[in-house]
């Protein structure tokens, strides 16, 4: 018995990986467990641009549920250039897929949250908003965030970023589709063109009191700050 090249050998662990993968998927569907299947599509990448990256989710989102026994499925484009789901390019790929989802199946549908600024600014505030206003426009059951500077930086997420992303997804809930479209125009096009410059934020310890979990008056202010940047684009938070 030979013993195998380099790219048998290669093969070979990948197949392993991929059955051990497949046993461990067994496993859950048998003992009941809820299985979420995650996958990020690349705007920009091998998928092409906004129409052709809309595709391959929609086919992954299909195939979560129809190959791997998913209960729901937790989706997230993200923009080559700048590692987000905030942009103007993957909003729209999100909102396409979720609402043809929706309209034709009864299928659980998530979406993850990665603006590019970082906590205790009011742009990742901005940014979360504006996601979570298309995910709910677009019938996406479950909003996951939010993971704050491209969910890369230690420290630098925190609950304030999850309650606009609360606020938006309730006060969009119900409007009309041509209103949300104004909204995210102004929305996005007052942040976009700040991605090269985007603020780093401050960690969890400089936005929150450690002893009591609370936040700090400087994010509370900088919170009020982003509710009234919002209604100023026509989407009215109630704190």
């Amino acid at each position: 018995m030979r013993p195998c090249d380099s790219h048998e050998c290669s093969q070979l662990n990948e197949l392993k990986v991929d059955m051990a993968a497949l046993n461990m998927l067994s496993g859950w569907v048998e003992n009941g467990n809820t299985i979420m299947i995650e996958q990020m599509p690349i705007f920009g990448g091998y998928c092409g641009m906004v129409e052709e990256t809309a595709i391959c989710d929609v086919a992954s989102t299909l195939a979560s549920f129809a190959l791997f026994h998913g209960n729901y499925h937790l989706d997230g484009p993200i923009h080559i250039r700048w590692g987000i789901t905030t942009s103007r390019e993957t909003i729209q790929i999100a909102a396409h897929v979720a609402a043809a989802i929706d309209a034709n199946t009864d299928l659980l549908l998530a979406n993850q949250y990665y603006p590019i600024a970082g906590p205790c600014t009011e742009m990742c505030l901005l940014e979360t908003a504006a996601q979570a206003i298309a995910d709910t426009a677009s019938g996406r059951e479950l909003l996951s965030g939010s993971a704050a500077a491209k969910g890369v930086a230690q420290d630098k997420t925190t609950g304030m970023e999850a309650r606009i992303m609360g606020e938006a997804a309730k006060a969009t809930a119900g409007m009309k589709i041509a209103d949300v479209n104004k909204i995210l125009e102004k929305l996005v096009s007052s942040y976009e063109k700040n991605y090269a410059k985007a603020p780093a934020g401050k960690d969890f310890r400089q936005c929150y009191d450690v002893l009591t979990v609370k936040p700090t008056a400087e994010y509370l202010k900088v919170y009020e700050g982003a509710v009234k940047a919002l209604a100023g684009f026509g989407l009215e938070i109630k704190n």
